[in-house]
């Protein structure tokens, strides 16, 4: 009974950490955009902080279970801008920014959730901080992958004047990669918390999305937890 409960406490404060974390970053985006001049996102109704207007069940589902995942793009229409490139750049980069921003931010209320009194209100407060704040990380370095459809893609397209093989090979394949590099990781992850042990170790290495996360948030995570250990 224990344990369903305390699974049951995780996967609340998991999908509600997520739905924080794919709103804001998606209000990121259409702010930006709707600052560089272009109206689409308000028009759209994407200039909210509404999470209902922002939900891509699938992405939210794997977010919520596998730590990253999506929500439906904000649509923008750079010949709005009034500085085409540069829109294009901040627009890209509004998401994660707001990520990694809000992970600052998260992070000191997770250090007071630990310090509240026991019971299941203050697992329920120190679960869905720390999710914040973890969702929060890994999805400013999930986004930074440049594969389309992620900001990173985004960014190499606003700053890559050139369109050679390999771009328009990435361009028109990037996004089968991304499913399939998400779907080894979630099958490795699978396999290796079933069968533990040494598999689990060999399962681990056979994925390099999970690695390239492990280790990239791992650095990511650090100057935040470093600065307000100074405090707490």
């Amino acid at each position: 009974m224990q344990g369903f409960l305390d699974y049951a406490i995780y996967l609340v404060a998991s999908f509600f950490a997520a739905a924080v974390a794919l709103t804001l970053h998606e209000f990121a985006h259409a702010f930006a955009a709707y600052k560089c001049g272009d109206l689409t996102p308000k028009i759209r109704g994407r200039l909210s902080l509404n999470p209902l207007r922002h939900f891509d069940p699938i992405g939210l589902c794997l977010f919520a279970v596998a730590g990253f995942g999506w929500a439906k793009p904000v649509p923008i229409d750079p010949n709005n801008f009034r500085h085409y490139r540069s829109g294009l750049v901040l627009t890209a980069l509004a998401g994660v920014v707001c990520n990694y921003l809000t992970a600052f931010l998260f992070y000191p209320l997770f250090r007071l959730a630990l310090m509240l009194p026991g019971g299941w209100g203050a697992q329920i407060a120190a679960d869905f901080t720390y999710y914040l704040f973890a969702y929060s990380v890994t999805f400013f370095v999930f986004n930074l992958i440049p594969l389309p459809p992620l900001d990173g893609w985004r960014v190499v397209e606003a700053v890559n004047r050139r369109r050679g093989r390999v771009f328009c090979w990435i361009r028109r394949n990037g996004y089968y990669i991304l499913i399939a590099l998400i779907a080894l990781h979630f099958v490795m992850s699978m396999l290796g918390r079933y069968l533990g042990g040494e598999a689990a170790f060999v399962f681990r290495y056979c994925d390099p999305l999970g690695l390239l996360l492990e280790f990239v948030v791992k650095y990511v995570r650090m100057p935040i937890e470093l600065l307000w250990g100074l405090v707490f």
